[in-house]
């Protein structure tokens, strides 16, 4: 096989990690978002708080998102370039 070249299960490997931390992450900032506003909605809260609350429950949700998708790559190339 050529040197520096991708078989065919490394790309699907890689393909199946993508998906993986894609998902996940959806999963995590949908748990964040969900955990910072749903207290909110039950106790009710002011016009402007919850306005408030929403733009920090988003940012916080894709910054979990975002966190959550580099750390599972670079788990699997650190796991990749150690041959496993």
């Amino acid at each position: 096989m050529d040197q520096g070249r991708e078989s065919r299960w490394e790309k699907d490997a890689m393909t199946v990690e993508i998906m993986f931390a894609l998902v996940t992450a959806g999963v995590l900032a949908a748990l964040v978002f969900g955990v910072l506003l749903v207290p909110a909605m039950v106790v009710g809260v002011s016009e402007p708080a919850g306005k408030g609350l929403l733009v920090v429950g988003a940012v916080l949700a894709g910054a979990a998102a975002v966190w959550r998708v580099v750390r599972v790559l670079l788990r699997f190339d650190a796991r990749r370039r150690q041959g496993r």
